[in-house]
């Protein structure tokens, strides 16, 4: 007899295999000089958590799971992805009240969807990706893009990647939103396809990223996202849109773009090829989240997401000759004092991250001591304050946490000083 793997599996051997451990590797170093700490959690979960979490209305429960009942008769879901195992990891192991917030998680595993194998899609795959759970405001939003770009740099495709994003609203503009759409959609619902048709009841946002020819021009009229923004909303999405502007990002407004998961809200986004955007689909997504933390019993606490398909990510690097090699670090932590010295502090983040070090930024603006305090529960071996006087003359003040020494630094000396 003649054994062959199951379809929409695949054998990674040798070579390929080398580039998945360093596709790896730089991926999980990328997340470290963001302080994001690798979480790891089981391939199997009870199915009553994706059932809660990513959403009735998502494909990815009406059709792609690998479900099956154990021998105590029990529901038994192979993980599809990880953001709700991550979560429910945290709250389970009460993470949420013990320790110091946001947690910042990443992760690196195989995940399972029962999807028709293709190019770069496969039905066991791959999945990297961040969570940062109790985070209030844009900046961890932010932050997120931010690390994923730093990742695409490291990997050599920065500049040749385009970000689609969109803008969700609170979760009361989702609410107000979905029942517009529910209702402009039912008045049409029987010229629909069959998928739509069920989706108006489940999740009538997911009918804005419908593919069915038969439903562009009807999803053309409906009730725009933007209508709908608060004024907190057209700011947090302004903020973004100038982060991509100020970084000569390539960026484009897409009001379709929902994700396929049902959590979102707030900022969703993905990252496509900038030469060919519609070839094989995206190679990184996420999003902000405002309930899933809370559904799953863990307090009424946001979270902002990314992840990538190993496979796609690797595919499109063989594309373009791209073959990953093996890439030092100390623990700094930036405390800019006040929200003027936000735009600077990130700069010299940027900066820090960029020459291989794991750096957080304090966005709290709280108290010196307070900062310093965290900085110690953290444990980190630099800090850099900034402050006014600091941004106004290019410079920074460097303390060494551990020796209890400090001296003021030109910018452009930081690099130099931390060597020493």
């Amino acid at each position: 007899m003649n054994y062959q793997k199951v379809k929409g599996t695949h054998d990674f051997t040798l070579d390929k295999a080398e580039e998945l451990k360093a596709l790896e590797s730089i991926f999980l170093e990328s997340s470290y000089r963001y302080n994001y700490h690798y979480h790891d959690v089981p391939v199997m979960e009870y199915s009553e958590l994706y059932l809660r979490s990513v959403g009735e209305g998502s494909d990815i429960v009406r059709k792609e799971m690998y479900t099956f009942l154990d021998k105590g008769n029990r529901s038994i879901t192979l993980r599809p992805e990880f953001t709700a195992g991550i979560v429910r990891s945290i709250v389970e192991n009460k993470m949420q009240v013990t320790s110091v917030l946001p947690i910042k998680s990443c992760y690196f595993g195989r995940c399972y969807r029962y999807e028709r194998p293709q190019a770069g899609r496969y039905r066991e795959f791959y999945q990297g990706g961040v969570e940062c759970v109790g985070t209030k405001g844009v900046n961890s939003d932010i932050e997120v893009i931010s690390l994923l770009l730093s990742f695409f740099n490291a990997i050599g495709i920065k500049e040749s990647v385009l970000v689609k994003l969109n803008y969700l609203g609170s979760e009361e503009t989702r609410k107000t939103y979905s029942a517009s759409l529910k209702e402009y959609f039912l008045s049409h619902i029987e010229d629909m396809c069959e998928d739509c048709k069920e989706r108006v009841n489940l999740n009538p946002l997911r009918i804005l990223d419908c593919k069915a020819k038969e439903d562009q021009k009807i999803i053309e009229g409906a009730p725009k996202i933007s209508e709908f923004l608060s004024d907190s909303d057209k700011e947090n999405l302004n903020m973004i849109i100038s982060y991509l502007k100020d970084k000569g990002i390539t960026y484009e407004y897409d009001r379709g773009l929902v994700r396929g998961l049902d959590y979102y809200s707030g900022l969703v986004f993905e990252i496509y090829p900038k030469d060919n955007p519609t070839s094989e689909g995206a190679l990184a997504g996420g999003g902000h989240y405002y309930g899933l933390v809370k559904e799953l019993g863990g307090g009424d606490l946001e979270g902002v997401g990314f992840s990538f398909g190993a496979e796609r990510l690797l595919s499109y690097l063989e594309e373009r000759g791209i073959s990953l090699a093996k890439r030092k670090s100390k623990k700094i932590y930036v405390m800019p004092l006040s929200p003027e010295c936000l735009p600077y502090s990130e700069d010299i983040a940027s900066s820090l991250r960029e020459a291989g070090y794991l750096v957080e930024v304090d966005y709290s603006l709280s108290k010196i001591t307070s900062m310093f305090k965290k900085a110690e529960r953290l444990d980190m071996d630099l800090g850099v304050i900034i402050g006014e006087d600091e941004v106004s003359s290019s410079s920074v003040h460097l303390k060494d946490l551990r020796k209890k020494e400090e001296k003021t630094v030109s910018k452009e000396g930081l690099l130099g000083e931390i060597e020493k």
